[in-house]
């Protein structure tokens, strides 16, 4: 297996001693940072997820601060969806798209105050379009990459680590919403929300300086709750219908195409730069969209291309995420399909690297 070459461009987290001290086995590249995908084994890591609590380093979720008078103007030039009403104290899951409609980000906004907000973002160099929006249209705004690194505390039992971290008041914290709570004479923003459908939070850790001795904290007071050292997880992500960007979806796509039509309000976002294109979409319809997909067979292995779904000898679609599911005792996968063939039970046939495999549009994701 080929190993990564370390570099000045491929940066450390705060994190980093603590996730190599775990015992870390694979990593993926994102946002410029190393993301870490395995420690004991997928299977073993999803197994765990579902029944204790992880702690994961998620910096690569880096922030993209509007800091300013025009903050909120530029936020809302950016997404589809309408965030007038959003107060402070709140997150939102927003498409973020061009000018053609196409989905550039799929982040998640955390409004500090009405000048300053942070932009969570997934895997894409966000931080220049917003500069080139910013200075385009000459905003009273300043953005930049805060020295903010996530971490998250994800499965069941992660309420209960983390009211021994931070007091009883963080069980109050609603979800995608978010509290300011004291770690060492630091206020810190701790969200209840995550990359996961097991439930837990999210705590923004501004400075790195107090990365380990949280990751040290955490680790010590959940011993008896069985944490680990954990990561986003393939298999849980795919039950669960969460969507990853560059894999599922790209700029090619609407956020219509990837089934987050609900979150636009196309006709009260005014500001949106990508607007006139969604009303265009709104008012025709996707001819394509996001679908559960269930793949027959052994498991299936890693979906690293496209892989072509087939209607006899027509390609209808393709699968963009697999992986075979301990639970529901099937191949799970995220696929782009044709409205044509799209409907809930619909036969098809995916083009695996192993050969072709009977595959089923399924009713909805499986969690």
């Amino acid at each position: 297996m080929a190993l990564i070459s370390p570099s000045r461009r491929l940066r450390r987290t705060p994190f980093s001693e603590g996730v190599e001290a775990a015992g870390v086995k694979a990593y993926t590249v994102y946002n410029h940072m190393l993301l870490p995908t395995v420690f004991r084994s997928v299977e073993e890591d999803y197994h765990h997820l579902k029944e204790a609590v992880q702690v994961w380093d998620v910096s690569v979720e880096r922030q993209v601060e509007l800091r300013g008078p025009d903050a909120a103007r530029l936020m809302q030039m950016l997404t589809p969806r309408d965030l007038r009403g959003m107060l402070p104290g709140r997150c939102f899951y927003v498409p973020i798209v061009d000018e053609t409609g196409g989905m550039l980000n799929d982040p998640v906004a955390v409004k500090l105050a009405d000048d300053r907000w942070w932009i969570s973002i997934a895997d894409s160099d966000l931080l220049l379009w917003v500069k080139g929006i910013a200075n385009g249209y000459r905003l009273d705004v300043l953005v930049d990459e805060p020295d903010v690194s996530p971490l998250a505390v994800q499965g069941p039992k992660a309420e209960d680590l983390m009211a021994r971290v931070f007091g009883e008041a963080v069980r109050e914290v609603r979800f995608f919403r978010f509290g300011m709570f004291s770690f060492q004479g630091r206020d810190l923003v701790v969200a209840r929300s995550g990359y996961s459908k097991q439930g837990g939070f999210e705590i923004y850790v501004e400075g790195g300086d107090i990365g380990m001795p949280l990751w040290h904290a955490l680790m010590e007071d959940g011993a008896d709750l069985d944490v680990r050292a954990g990561c986003p997880n393939g298999i849980e992500r795919i039950e669960s219908g969460l969507l990853s960007y560059g894999n599922d979806m790209t700029d090619d796509n609407t956020p219509h195409e990837c089934g987050l039509g609900r979150f636009c309000d196309t006709q009260t976002a005014i500001g949106c730069i990508g607007r006139d294109a969604l009303l265009r979409v709104a008012k025709e319809g996707p001819v394509q969209q996001i679908r559960a997909i269930d793949i027959a067979g052994d498991a299936v292995p890693s979906c690293d291309r496209p892989w072509p779904l087939m209607a006899g000898s027509k390609r209808v679609g393709q699968v963009t995420s697999a992986a075979w599911s301990p639970d529901f005792k099937t191949n799970v996968a995220v696929g782009m399909v044709r409205m044509t063939h799209w409907d809930a039970g619909t036969e098809l046939r995916v083009e695996t690297p192993e050969g072709p495999r009977d595959a089923r549009v399924h009713e909805d994701f499986w969690a």
